[in-house]
C-alpha cells in the first residue's frame, strides 16, 4: 500500500477539486449560508444609518456576499473539505443546541423579514411634568419578591414559549411575553369604589385577575420584575399602563419579528408594534391591559409621568 506521505500533493488537490461549472455553483450556495448569519451579527453591531428603502441593508449585505465569494474562490481547490467542515459544524450545532440548520433557516426568515418590515418610532409626547400618581402606594404594592408573585411569574414561563429556541439572548423577554399572555388572557377590568382610588397590591390581584389599569399595571410590572425584566409604569391622563425595556433600536428588529412570526402571530398580524424611545435611546414597549400582543396600540399618547422599577 502506498503511504499517504508518497501521494503528490498536486494529486490530492485535484482529487479534492469539484468539477466546473459546479465549484462555482457550490461556492455561491456556501457564501449565501454563510453570509446571512454574519449579515445579522454585524447589522446589529453597528449604528443604523436609516438610509431611505433599507439601501443601507443592501449595501451591506451585497459587500459581505462578494467578500465571502472572493474568499471561498481563492479556497476553491479545496471547496469539499469546506463543506464537509460546515456540514459537520452545523450538525453539531443542531444535536446540541446551538448554532445548526434551523437555526440558517430562522436568520434567512429575519433578514427577509427586517428588510421588508422596520417599525417606526412613536412621538413622545411630553406635556407637562406631574408627580406620579400615588407613587408611594405604588411602589409598596409592586410586590416582585413576594414568593406567590414569583411562583405565578414561574408558571407562565412553563405554560407558554418555553419551546421557542435560537434566541439566548432574549430569553428574558421571551419569558416576561409569557407573563403578557398569562395576564392579559385573565384580565377582567372592574372599576374602583366610587370616589376613592383602590390600590391592589400584587399578590391581591392574583386571586381574581381583576381590577382597573392601576392594579393590572402593578401586577405585571411585579411579575415582569420578578424573572428579571425591567418594566416601567407610564402615567396619561386618567390611565396608568406598564411597558417594559426590550433594549436599543437593534434590538427592537429582533423582537419585531420574534413578536409578528413567532410569538404572536395571529394577534400581530397586519399591525403596528408600539412603543417609546427614551432621552437614553433605550426601547420601551406597551404592554397594557387592552393589547393582545406586546406592543399592541396606546390608549393615550400623551405621557406625564414614568416610574421606572429598575
Amino acid at each position: 500500500m502506498v503511504a499517504l506521505r508518497d501521494i503528490p500533493f498536486q494529486k490530492i488537490k485535484d482529487k479534492l477539486q469539484v468539477p466546473r461549472p459546479w465549484d462555482m455553483v457550490i461556492i455561491f450556495v456556501l457564501n449565501l449560508l454563510i453570509a446571512i448569519p454574519v449579515f445579522i451579527i454585524i447589522h446589529q453591531n453597528i449604528i443604523d444609518p436609516q438610509w431611505p428603502f433599507q439601501i443601507d441593508r443592501i449595501v451591506l449585505f451585497v459587500t459581505i456576499v462578494v467578500v465571502i465569494q472572493l474568499l471561498l474562490r481563492l479556497m476553491r481547490r479545496i471547496i469539499i473539505i469546506c463543506i464537509a467542515l460546515y456540514l459537520i459544524a452545523l450538525l453539531w450545532g443542531s444535536a446540541f443546541g446551538n448554532y445548526g440548520f434551523n437555526s440558517v433557516f430562522e436568520d434567512y426568515r429575519f433578514m427577509i423579514y427586517t428588510m421588508s418590515d422596520s417599525p417606526n418610532p412613536q412621538d413622545l409626547i411630553l406635556t407637562r411634568l406631574l408627580p406620579f400618581p400615588s407613587k408611594s402606594r405604588i411602589l409598596k404594592a409592586v410586590e416582585y419578591e413576594n414568593p406567590k408573585v414569583r411562583n405565578f411569574a414561574l408558571m407562565a414561563t412553563t405554560k407558554d414559549f418555553k419551546n421557542v429556541r435560537g434566541y439566548p439572548k432574549y430569553r428574558t423577554i421571551i419569558q416576561c411575553f409569557a407573563v403578557f399572555k398569562e395576564i392579559n388572557s385573565r384580565w377582567n377590568y372592574v372599576s374602583d369604589p366610587k370616589g376613592r382610588e383602590y390600590i391592589a397590591n400584587a399578590s391581591e390581584s392574583l386571586l381574581y385577575f381583576s381590577g382597573d389599569c392601576d392594579d393590572h399595571s402593578i401586577l405585571m410590572a411585579a411579575c415582569v420584575k420578578a424573572i428579571g425584566g425591567t418594566p416601567r409604569l407610564i402615567h396619561t391622563g386618567g390611565h396608568i399602563y406598564p411597558e417594559i425595556l426590550i433594549g436599543d433600536k437593534s434590538d427592537l428588529e429582533t423582537i419585531n419579528y420574534l413578536i409578528k412570526k413567532v410569538l404572536f402571530i395571529k394577534e400581530s398580524k397586519g399591525k403596528q408594534i408600539h412603543y417609546h424611545i427614551d432621552e437614553h435611546g433605550q426601547v420601551w414597549l406597551n404592554l397594557d391591559y387592552t393589547a393582545t400582543y406586546p406592543g399592541g396600540p396606546f390608549m393615550s399618547e400623551e405621557i406625564l409621568g414614568a416610574l421606572t422599577l429598575y
